[in-house]
């Protein structure tokens, strides 16, 4: 056979029967062996790149089509997802999903509602409805700067107690001594929010979306105000100086005069670097008249955003020592837990008040809602009248 005409494999076996036959010849016979031996090597290296060129081949055909299927897939299953997604928002399904809410989440209604959503068996909520509660918790402003997360059952949070500070070492001096650091920790231990309202019959007969819009952004509403006061009440109540279950929150004393907020200031924590003041609408009317009594041309508020609320007593009405407004950064001192997300869950109740023809509704939100940075953020308390 042709040395040309030879595979691998025929190549491979004769240089095999070679090497045998090269240890019983000599002169012309050996010569033109070794001869034979460099054009089969010359043809293996040909057919071995050659076997390698198809291999190499075979493989980019081969991921080319399974990169081929994964998009099909993908693209399938975005299709699907786009379906969902629809259909979870389509007038139907909103329809649906709010006669299981007037149902007491009747099974058939739950069945119709999870046919076509591919969510194992879970209803899922129309994006509006989680608009709505996003809408409502922003409303509230101080929440709206919150850091929200969603962590399953109680959570603890460190923070710094006491640590030494960094030194200067000379050379040869003796070695620094190792840092005393002590750890604080906050627990954030979820607790229920519940807000119930009575409907009469007219507004039950509301269809779909409006009847959702109205329950939905009322309860949502009134369970953010609540956490709103909630967070208050615990930064009012923060220590001066932390211990090991709660950070700490410093103190000034002062009425509504041109330095109490640059006061204030002073005592917060260098890390807390957005910095807001939270009051009642009667104390930032204080603050602005005492500027306009005072004809000073100055900002009393230092340039930060003040946000209004009536969980805090007007300074007019508040006793010495009262706390009646708070400067702080709300996004490094304080931390909320949804760990059931934030969407909140609603119960329903046609049977107690039938006979009133008024309809109960229960709205539920699970949060734990904590500060968790000493000195993020100062109190500012009510001074002796007079």
């Amino acid at each position: 056979m042709k040395i040309e005409e030879m595979t691998l494999a025929d190549v491979e076996a004769r240089l095999a029967e070679i090497e045998a036959e090269l240890e019983t010849r000599s002169g012309e016979e050996l010569d033109a062996l070794k001869a034979e031996v460099v054009e089969l090597q010359e043809r293996k290296a040909i057919l071995a790149d050659l076997e390698q060129r198809q291999a190499d081949a075979k493989a980019l055909e081969e991921k080319r089509a399974e990169a081929q299927v994964t998009t099909i897939e993908t693209r399938k299953e975005e299709k699907t997802m786009q379906k969902i997604e629809e259909y979870r928002n389509s007038e139907e399904y909103i329809n649906a999903y709010a006669e299981y809410i007037k149902t007491g989440k009747d099974e058939e209604v739950r069945k119709l509602l999870t046919t076509n959503v591919g969510d194992a068996g879970q209803v899922a909520v129309p994006d509006f409805v989680y608009d709505i509660v996003k809408t409502d918790w922003l409303k509230s402003g101080i929440l709206s700067l919150v850091k929200r997360i969603s962590v399953q059952g109680n959570m603890k949070v460190q923070f710094e107690l006491t640590a030494g500070d960094a030194v200067i070492h000379n050379e040869g001096s003796g070695a620094v001594s190792e840092e005393e650091l002590t750890l604080g920790v906050v627990t954030l231990i979820p607790e229920s929010i519940k807000k119930w309202i009575s409907i009469s019959d007219e507004v039950n007969d509301m269809k779909g979306e409006a009847f959702l819009r109205y329950i939905y952004d009322e309860l949502t509403y009134k369970i953010a105000r609540k956490a709103e006061a909630i967070l208050i009440g615990k930064i009012k109540n923060l220590p001066t100086s932390a211990t090991s279950s709660s950070v700490n929150a410093k103190k000034v004393k002062a009425g509504a005069a041109l330095g109490t907020i640059a006061t204030a200031l002073g005592e917060l924590n260098a890390e807390a670097q957005n910095p807001v003041i939270l009051m009642n609408p009667a104390t930032k009317a204080a603050f602005k008249a005492a500027v306009y009594a005072g004809q000073f041309n100055a900002d009393p508020f230092e340039g930060l955003t003040v946000y209004l609320t009536n969980d805090l007593p007007a300074i007019s009405a508040a006793s010495e020592n009262d706390v009646y407004a708070i400067v702080g950064d709300f996004g490094y001192g304080a931390l909320a837990n949804f760990p059931n997300g934030e969407a909140t869950e609603i119960k329903y109740d046609d049977k107690t008040l039938m006979t009133e023809d008024l309809i109960k509704i229960l709205g539920r939100e699970y949060v734990a809602i904590e500060p968790i940075a000493c000195r993020a953020f100062v109190n500012i308390t009510a001074p002796a009248a007079g």
